[in-house]
């Protein structure tokens, strides 16, 4: 017993002292131009293959506790329509914007979803730190080489975590799997106060013959008791959604919208970046209900312009000032 506790904490303390997030695989060698080519224009087919229209099942259920007493929430599902679209490829970059369409006695809603940014090789990716903090973690320069990163992006265009991993063909099934990540709660458990603060995740999209899945490996993590720094494991949760291409929703509704906004949407992801760059890092309040404290009124602003209740320019600025005033 005395050796399986030394284990454990001996595995906590490196947990607590990873200054950054742990590799997934080993280096992949130089494989040639060709081959690397090849791999590459694959690997960007796999990530376009993303946008489209679907039904989206998730599927949420806590299951290992690792924490004594600790009892795991029942299993959650559920689902919805959404939206993908590429609002940006550069060949080494691509963006995929996600736009939940929902309908409400007989009125159709479209909600600004997360976004996710994959980027070829990148040298460092803007990654969750900690409660209310995102800073640049460099990517080990041998581990570049063949990969992609994803950063996801809430709601606001606010970061929310980042990984780096390899796509790769594995018993005929396309997919990518992060390193390990650090992630903030998502509001499913932050709205309940639960005595965990983060998450430490492995994710992974694979494409599936009707669509693509997108898995989550989430290890709830709380402080530890009496340290500042040290973390220790709560609950194993699974998560999967998955994607399935269908167009029988007002799919017209999420590009009506996107047509409207999209321009001041770039603009505070401008933003967002310009941020990030010039403060090394972002520092920004959340909250429980809404994601970062600004996040609701960037999706109003949106909304009235979309509905021609403020001009554009006056748009951009007000969400401009928001994001400055309220970053770190």
């Amino acid at each position: 017993m005395t050796t399986t506790r030394t284990f454990i904490g001996s595995a906590l303390l490196a947990i607590a002292l990873a200054a950054t997030p742990a590799l997934a695989d080993g280096p992949i060698a130089d494989r040639g131009e060709a081959v690397e080519t090849a791999m590459f224009e694959q690997d960007r087919a796999t990530i376009l293959a993303m946008a489209g229209d679907y039904k989206v099942r998730f599927d949420m259920q806590e299951s290992t506790p690792w924490t004594e007493g600790y009892t795991p929430l029942e299993r959650k599902i559920s689902g919805g329509h959404e939206s993908v679209r590429v609002i940006e490829d550069t060949g080494t970059r691509i963006v995929l914007q996600h736009l939940l369409v929902a309908e409400h006695e007989g009125e159709t809603f479209v909600i600004k979803h997360w976004r996710q940014d994959w980027e070829y090789e990148p040298a460092r990716i803007l990654a969750y730190t900690g409660p209310d903090r995102w800073e640049w973690v460099d990517v080990p320069e041998r581990m570049r080489n063949g990969r992609w990163s994803q950063t996801v992006y809430q709601v606001d265009d606010s970061p929310r975590y980042a990984g780096w991993g390899q796509w790769e063909t594995t018993h005929g099934i396309r997919r990518w799997r992060s390193n390990w990540t650090w992630r903030p709660l998502a509001r499913r458990d932050a709205v309940r106060d639960p005595v965990y603060d983060r998450y430490a995740a492995i994710n992974r999209h694979q494409l599936t013959p009707t669509g693509w899945i997108h898995w989550q490996d989430n290890t709830k993590m709380k402080p530890a008791e009496g340290s500042a720094e040290a973390l220790e494991p709560v609950v194993q949760e699974y998560v999967l959604n998955t994607y399935t291409r269908f167009d029988g929703y007002d799919v017209a509704a999420a590009d009506a919208y996107w047509a409207a906004t999209e321009d001041y949407w770039a603009a505070v992801r401008a933003k967002w970046a310009e941020v990030a760059e010039r403060k090394g890092g972002i520092a920004l309040e959340e909250e429980a209900q809404a994601g970062t404290v600004i996040s609701g009124r960037l999706l109003q602003i949106a909304d009235e312009l979309r509905d021609g209740e403020i001009a554009q320019a006056a748009a951009i600025e007000e969400a401009n000032g928001l994001i400055e005033a309220h970053t770190g």
